[in-house]
């Protein structure tokens, strides 16, 4: 039911109640009907959002909407303040929030809390492999902050400046606002969302609900205390503490947003893009990965074979994850891949292959009837190591937890390799492994992504590749991004203003009035 009364402009009604079937129209001629039990839980003061492009219809809890509009209001209060801020004291942000980390007490108390959280996801059967801290992703957020502490200041930055006769013209870098941010369960990211505050923004984030401990323990031990030390304004960096899915819908929807990033599994990226574009705010999503690798008919052998071994160390976005191997050199080079994918597996725990139907004929025939131990988010499970899919089922990532997971096609030429890619893949990764320089230049020329390369693919990663802390990497599935890298840092994120300084007090648009007094 809809209350006529409420305090809204004339002819908006407000939403009190919600009936089971109750149609709710959504893209201009659609029509959704409210689920039974959505319909049950739905109280007055909550919000029903309806998302245009697939019809999801969301209930926003009153209590988790005032949370996330209170995170935002204070990172949006933040950033007006930001301009008394100065680049110093931006500078000795970064540089007290690496102290705290490199705090032994400070990390001690991090620590216990993630050790909560990991707990607590294996008791759900959730994955813990991007959760669990360690004392390497300690020293990475660590130097992830002291690259900040040490970069260019980003604000007032000239990009251009044109002189004409009695005036000029200059574009110049102007931070964008607040940018919002809804990431997985791995604590790090905190220190790479934090590098939008080096170009004079603010930041507001929501931490998937497996790591909402750690997330509180780290701004608790080092990020507020960083941020009072360094006198920059509270809320610079907020927190949105909710575990309900329901705050980053909340967040998305906010339209004092500059920017919304989102990080995670490709359903609910996409889904949190959807809320951000139709809330009118500009969106970097970094969902759907999985690298492709190809073989061409120049591949040097033992190159293929590192390249495959060395991309499946773990389990992240730029994870090989289909392998195409040309059919003149099929014969020697899935004996190699086989071997690579068994050595990666014995430095994890154990491996999983799937082969497109027709091309299993390649494989020894012993490996076609093996079982093993195959090690999921729910625990080890004996399984057949080998399965055939169909060639549309590519396009599929496989999220493995401890057992390396990979496709494998074998194509009649790199032709057929780059068509595939083009077609099934989500348009992130790529590698060639073949000595022609002439055919790395076709693969580069005709391959969709933003990410390419020659040997292992791993290397996507703003910090390994470009000693940026990334605020993610974005692929090409919905198409290429505008004026922006695929690698989204936080020096790069930033607008653009146009500053005139007029020497000539006469200036004048009509020539012919030009230097009259």
């Amino acid at each position: 039911m809809v209350d006529a009364t409420a305090r809204e402009p004339a002819g908006v009604e407000r939403l009190t109640a919600l009936t089971a079937g109750m149609p709710i129209v959504y893209g201009g001629d659609k029509i959704a009907r409210a689920p039974a039990d959505l319909a049950a839980r739905f109280r007055e003061g909550d919000r029903l959002l309806v998302v245009q492009e697939t019809g999801d219809l969301l209930l926003i809890p009153r209590e988790v909407q005032a949370i996330a509009e209170g995170a935002v209001g204070r990172a949006a209060a933040a950033f007006r303040a930001m301009g008394r801020v100065s680049d110093e004291q931006i500078t000795a942000f970064f540089d007290a929030f690496a102290r705290r980390l490199e705090s032994d007490e400070a990390w001690a108390a991090i620590r216990t809390a993630n050790a909560a959280d990991v707990e607590s996801a294996k008791a759900r059967g959730r994955s813990t492999t991007r959760l669990a801290v360690s004392d390497a992703m300690r020293a990475d957020m660590i130097a992830g902050l002291r690259a900040w502490r040490d970069a260019e200041a980003g604000r007032e930055r000239v990009i251009e400046e044109l002189r004409h006769p009695g005036w000029t013209v200059a574009q110049v870098t102007a931070p964008l606002g607040v940018v919002g941010f809804v990431f997985e369960g791995r604590p790090n990211v905190f220190a790479d969302a934090a590098g939008v505050i080096r170009t004079g923004n603010t930041v507001v984030f929501r931490i998937g609900s497996d790591a909402l401990g750690t997330a509180r323990a780290i701004v608790e031990q080092a990020l507020d205390p960083a941020l009072e030390e360094a006198g920059l304004p509270e809320g610079s960096a907020s927190l949105v503490d909710s575990a309900e899915h329901a705050a980053g819908w909340a967040m998305f929807s906010d339209k004092r947003l500059a920017l919304a990033v989102a990080r995670g599994s490709g359903a609910a990226v996409a889904q949190l893009g959807a809320i951000a574009r139709q809330a009118g705010m500009p969106v970097s999503l970094h969902g759907t990965g999985g690298a492709w690798l190809v073989a061409g008919p120049g591949a040097d052998a033992q190159r293929f074979a590192a390249a495959v071994y060395h991309s499946l160390d773990r389990k992240v976005c730029n994870t090989l994850n289909v392998c195409c191997i040309v059919r003149e050199r099929a014969a020697e080079l899935v004996p190699l891949f086989l071997d690579a994918l068994e050595d990666a597996g014995a430095r994890r725990k154990g491996f999983k292959l799937h082969v497109v139907a027709g091309d299993e004929g390649w494989l020894p025939q012993d490996w076609l009837q093996r079982r093993g131990t195959v090690v999921r988010a729910e625990g080890p499970r004996e399984e057949s190591l080998i399965e055939l899919l169909s060639a549309a089922e590519l396009a599929r990532e496989w999220e493995w937890e401890e057992s390396p997971e990979v496709s494998l096609k074998i194509v009649a030429d790199l032709d057929e390799a780059i068509a595939l890619f083009n077609r099934y893949s989500p348009q992130f990764t790529a590698s060639l492994i073949d000595e022609s320089g002439a055919e790395q230049d076709r693969f580069w020329s005709a391959v969709n992504a933003p990410f390419v390369g020659d040997g292992f693919t791993r290397w996507v990663d703003g910090q390994y590749a470009l000693n940026k802390p990334e605020l993610g990497l974005s692929n090409w599935e919905h198409g290429r991004l505008f004026a922006r890298g695929a690698v989204l840092s936080g020096d790069g994120v930033f607008a653009v203003r146009t500053r005139v300084r007029q020497a000539d007090p006469h200036l004048d648009r009509n020539p012919a009035t030009s230097g009259r007094p």
